[in-house]
């Protein structure tokens, strides 16, 4: 006998986290090649005793082309609208997993933040911590666009946030 389906709710719990929590690995356009390249954390030896972290050196790497570039500012500008293609924070160079919808830019740092936010967009019960609740007040899910936010544009936040997905193989 088949078991009924439940209607119970997707449930989402903001988990308090913040951009900085997804810029360990970031996925970029090659500014050589047009490919899909990393910005990483250069290695500890190349760190010259420099705290590691989001303030830490960091090296863009194409795997297609071969290019090799690091940056030792440290200095980085955490892309804040959806009004224009985002770019990474240390080289400033698109980033990959973007695509422009009719409300504006979605876009993800690396394939952790996309699921982050498509399990945010495709929950029907959103939870965030209680106001009274000490701790990170002004996290991911805080600071999406209100169109991210809405349920009636869930279908169309969610191709886009399969489209982007498709863009890895693909690139």
């Amino acid at each position: 006998m088949a078991r009924p389906q439940s209607s119970a709710p997707v449930r989402f719990r903001d988990p308090r986290r913040t951009k900085y929590d997804f810029t360990e690995s970031i996925l970029v356009r090659c500014p050589r090649c047009e490919r899909i390249a990393h910005v990483q954390p250069a290695p500890d030896e190349e760190r010259q005793g420099r705290p590691g972290g989001v303030f830490a050196p960091r090296r863009l790497v194409c795997r297609g082309c071969g290019l090799s570039r690091q940056t030792s500012s440290q200095r980085i500008a955490l892309w804040r609208s959806s009004a224009g293609p985002a770019l990474d924070p240390y080289f400033g160079t698109p980033l990959w997993l973007q695509t422009e919808t009719r409300h504006g830019w979605l876009w993800a740092y690396n394939l952790e933040h996309l699921t982050f936010l498509r399990q945010f967009v495709a929950a029907s019960l959103r939870e965030r911590a209680p106001w009274y609740d000490t701790g990170k007040k002004m996290t991911v899910v805080a600071r999406l666009p209100v169109w991210i936010k809405s349920a009636k544009n869930r279908d169309e936040v969610l191709r886009a946030v399969e489209r982007i997905r498709g863009s890895v193989s693909a690139g």
